[in-house]
């Protein structure tokens, strides 16, 4: 097939939607192009509370097909991705004022039941003075229940998606904006601009997918598209603090204006807080955490913690602008459904596809839908292919990733415990690759701090589109959270090195 030749799906943006679709499409023998304008999850997919969910609070919207939907990828998505999700306990402290223990009791009933939970432990009722979970509460909460969920790397799912894409023959294209498209004879002619250094690109493609997400509607008014659908923007803020409790369970805490308010062991030595929900108006890419909603967060687990929490403690924000839709116009940012709609355009014969709203735990039933949806247009089989097939790194034995890296630790004694953890937690079994014939720490390369060695970035650059310092201590890792700004810089330093390097052809 020729360069030239179109493609058979064009994916406008590389969230976790886009990138899930990129990935499914490939998989089904599809010619596909993943374009984004930025770095892949630089927004709102990296922005996220990092949660693979149902979403408890979900069933006081009584939206139950939504959680049960949710419920059921929970469990695949831990099958299929165990190095970057796992289980994560929840402790739901009992307020009396809020709601009675046997409305929590029947509702967590429910979640329990509605998915079909199999990996995961049940939840429980719990005396708080007699749990290690307790401990930092304030002494009045004596009772509480708890409950499972997942954990995820959010911005690693979205990464793993565009590479399993692009190696089963997806082009994926980070930094590269759609600035032109135009229907023409059956296909869409599409003109890409590289924001690295501006070089435009002229492609066709028989379908085209806009995965936009906060820039779904913008996407369709710059191609002279008119849709009745709409999103509401709405911007959700976390706040990282030193961490607050020394165990492995996270809690989820009701504000008093209802909202529900979450508190995550993070990063070994910290606690992320959030989320909020502030209808936003302005560029999702340059959404931050305002000063009310910092004070917001820190006052929403001061009802619950015994040593208070205060904005000078806090050492890291980020912000993400979701784009939900509405299709009851409530007016109400936090009962706004968190469901997707796809809706498909085939004015003038080549189909556009356009996403509206979704969350990280469904992406893959929306991706299977999307292309279901476009299948018989691009003469693509209907096969359900994505819940069976291991995400790179995430074909470990027993789906057991303790177990991987004490295997690793015999084979290359020399790698200290806590790297090879975070090496295995973030690679899977890609590790190896990373770390390739390397026989000591030296081999590795020069360290930048925090256990962040050249190999890692090298192969960052190499395998997963990393262009900047951020790209690797933001989204491919947190690690920026311990490393200063001079350590930085000499990360961003080697990688401008490494890029011109490879440009010029000097390295692979």
């Amino acid at each position: 097939m020729s360069e030239h030749d179109p493609y058979d799906l064009l994916v406008v943006g590389g969230g976790i939607n886009g990138a899930g679709i990129a990935r499914d499409a490939s998989g089904r023998g599809l010619r596909v192009l993943l374009a984004e304008q930025d770095d892949l999850a630089s927004h709102t997919s990296s922005a996220s509370t990092k949660l693979v969910h149902g979403g408890l609070r979900y069933l006081e919207y009584y939206e139950f097909s939504l959680v049960r939907k949710a419920l059921k990828e929970r469990e695949v998505l831990l099958g299929i991705a165990p190095h970057i999700i796992w289980p994560l306990r929840f402790v739901m402290p009992h307020v009396r004022e809020l709601r009675p223990a046997w409305m929590i009791r029947m509702g967590l009933f429910l979640y329990d039941h509605l998915g079909g939970r199999k990996r995961l432990p049940p939840s429980e009722g719990v005396r708080l003075r007699q749990h290690v979970a307790g401990e930092p509460l304030d002494p009045a909460l004596t009772r509480g229940f708890i409950y499972s969920d997942c954990w995820v790397q959010d911005a690693r799912l979205v990464v793993l998606n565009a590479l399993d894409a692009a190696e089963r023959g997806a082009r994926v294209l980070p930094r590269t904006r759609c600035v032109g498209a135009r229907r023409v004879d059956g296909l869409w002619h599409v003109t890409l601009e590289s924001t690295l250094d501006g070089a435009r690109e002229e492609v066709t493609a028989r379908a085209l997918v806009n995965a936009g997400g906060p820039w779904v509607a913008r996407f369709l008014d710059d191609s002279g598209i008119r849709s009745e659908r709409s999103v509401h923007l709405v911007k959700g803020s976390h706040i990282v603090v030193p961490q607050l409790f020394d165990h492995e369970y996270a809690y989820i805490f009701q504000h008093t204006d209802g909202r529900i308010v979450f508190a995550i062991p993070y990063e070994r030595d910290f606690t992320l807080i959030g989320t909020t929900d502030v209808v936003y108006d302005g560029d999702p890419a340059s959404a931050s955490a305002s000063r009310e909603e910092i004070e917001y967060l820190c006052t929403a687990v001061n009802r619950y913690f015994r040593r208070e929490v205060t904005p000078d403690e806090v050492v890291w924000t980020y912000s993400g602008v979701r784009a939900l839709y509405d299709e009851d116009d409530t007016g109400s940012a936090s009962a706004v459904s968190r469901d997707y709609l796809l809706d498909l355009n085939t004015d003038g014969g080549a189909p556009l596809l356009s996403v509206f709203g979704g969350k990280i735990t469904t992406y893959r039933t929306l991706a299977r839908e999307a292309m279901d949806r476009l299948a018989d247009t691009l003469g693509a089989p209907r096969h359900d292919w994505t819940g069976t097939e291991a995400l790179p790194g995430g074909d470990l034995p027993g789906g057991d990733p303790g177990n991987f890296v004490a295997r690793l630790r015999e084979r290359r004694p020399w790698l200290p415990a806590a790297l090879a953890e975070r090496l295995v937690r973030d690679y899977g079994s890609r590790v190896e690759r990373l770390l390739g014939d390397a026989a000591s720490l030296d081999d590795l390369g020069e360290c930048f701090g925090a256990d962040l060695y050249a190999a890692e970035v090298d192969y960052l650059t190499r395998y997963e589109w990393a262009y900047t310092a951020d790209d690797v201590l933001w989204r491919r890792s947190k690690l920026g959270l311990r490393l200063g700004a001079d350590q930085a810089a000499r990360v961003a330093a080697y990688l401008a090195a490494r890029l011109e390097e490879r440009k010029e052809g000097d390295i692979a």
